[in-house]
């Protein structure tokens, strides 16, 4: 089985079990359009869209992993902010997958913890968890994984700033875009992904 037949059993397999598409999207890292064609590849006979699938498992699968790289991402927040001349008091970490190195960012920066989670449907605003710091005031660090098409930032960005937040900086293991930042916010990432 290749690699295209693997995504295609997996987004399928995560179909039945009742996640949404949007689900599917965040859980395999790919578009909207990579994941419609993955569903339905087969009745379709349509050429993929273009996109680049981002497995990140090797890190993942140890706190201690995600821990070493949370150090570089707090080794370029500190240049960043330095550079820029800014403060981070409050670190963010878009569920699920950006929350537990967003957690090691914030503990090795000694600020608080934020948890947004993403809408599920186009249209919702996404949240943040009442069970983490506030935000009135607050200069915060977005994190999460992979940037596909800054979507789920935007929407993070416009919730901080609804709850009288500042964001500062975006951080990414890799941004799939060409974007530097998202909506006037600078954006950082370790690896940055074209399609040639």
């Amino acid at each position: 089985m290749n690699g295209i037949e693997r995504l295609v059993t997996k987004a399928r397999q995560m179909k039945e079990q009742g996640l949404t598409e949007a689900e599917i999207e965040d859980e395999l890292h790919l578009s909207a359009e990579t994941v419609k064609w993955l569903l339905t590849r087969g009745v379709k006979a349509e050429k993929p869209p273009s996109d680049v699938y981002i497995g990140w498992r090797s890190i993942g699968v140890y706190s201690y992993r995600m821990k070493l790289v949370s150090d570089i991402f707090v080794d370029i927040a500190l240049e960043e902010s330095e550079k820029h001349d800014f403060t981070i008091d409050t670190v963010l970490g878009v569920a699920t997958t950006g929350v537990p190195i967003a957690t090691h960012i914030a503990n090795l920066l000694e600020c608080e913890l934020v948890v947004y989670t993403p809408p599920l449907e186009d249209g919702e605003k996404g949240k943040v968890s009442s069970n983490f710091a506030g935000l009135d005031g607050k200069h915060v660090l977005l994190f999460d994984d992979v940037l596909g098409t800054g979507k789920t930032m935007a929407g993070a960005i416009e919730t901080l700033e609804d709850q009288g937040a500042t964001p500062v900086l975006i951080q990414v293991l890799v941004n799939k875009t060409p974007k530097d930042d998202v909506n006037g916010v600078p954006l950082r990432a370790l690896i940055r992904t074209t399609v040639v």
